[in-house]
């Protein structure tokens, strides 16, 4: 009996040392977590539809290219022609398309069946294409596509890990889309992807704000980080995501 449980992913500690900061790349935002992110953390960027998940994630990207450094942006759910588009009336288009024909940028689009084909493919990619930035859009899609095959949730969570750590252990700091229902409260489809990330950025969206700017966005939790507490108004501008935090 327990023989078919799903083993334990344990992360591994590491020693103390001073937290390495990854910039965000979103004007405002860094200010209100020491900095920006942890290096080597995962991260989700959760909200509902129509808030700037993915407006979030390529700015963050682009930062990251423009300083010389590798990314990965795995989509589930859309083309790489789709992924571009989206960005186009921030001139971000050609910029991107540039650090692809540089061999400093990979937008992957793909279907899978389950996490552990994403995490097959992470492998697989990183192998060839060491990058030290990883973005999936959506984990909500994959987590979707996990109750599809009939994953038991202690299977399905070990497999997140398992992704997790196979990232951490190389470094990757990486941001998880999460799509929020507009009915539900959880932060993801299941609700434990919300304790596995080491810091969660929720999105939040006003659909009638009277003399007020719509969207906002608040930090849920970041691990071995001071971070702001409060709710940030944010504005998609014509270059990008920019908080206000006065």
């Amino acid at each position: 009996m327990g023989e078919n449980r799903p083993k334990l992913v344990q992360l591994k500690k590491k020693s103390d040392q001073p937290t390495t900061r990854i910039s965000s790349g979103i004007p405002g935002l860094d200010n209100l977590m020491e900095r920006g992110f942890v290096n080597g953390s995962m991260n989700l960027v959760a909200g509902e539809t129509g808030t700037g998940k993915t407006i979030f994630c390529l700015q963050f990207a682009l930062n990251a290219l423009r300083k010389g450094e590798k990314v990965i942006y795995l989509t589930l759910e859309e083309r790489e022609s789709d992924v571009l588009r989206d960005v186009e009336k921030f001139g971000w288009k050609n910029e991107l398309e540039n650090y692809m024909k540089g061999g400093m940028f990979i937008i992957e689009s793909r279907l899978m069946s389950d996490i552990s084909e994403v995490s097959k493919i992470v492998h697989e990619i990183l192998k060839s294409f060491p990058a030290k930035y990883f973005i999936l859009d959506s984990l909500s899609v994959a987590t979707f596509l996990w109750k599809e095959t009939g994953k038991d949730m202690a299977t399905m969570r070990n497999e997140l890990l398992s992704l997790l750590v196979t990232l951490k252990d190389l470094e990757v700091t990486s941001l998880f889309v999460s799509e929020i229902q507009e009915d539900e409260k959880k932060l993801g489809r299941y609700g434990f992807e919300q304790f596995i990330a080491d810091s969660i950025i929720q999105l939040h969206y006003l659909e009638y704000s009277v003399g007020g700017v719509p969207r906002s966005l608040s930090i849920r939790k970041m691990r071995k980080t001071k971070h702001g507490m409060d709710i940030y108004p944010f504005e998609i501008t014509n270059k990008g995501i920019i908080v206000r935090t006065k």
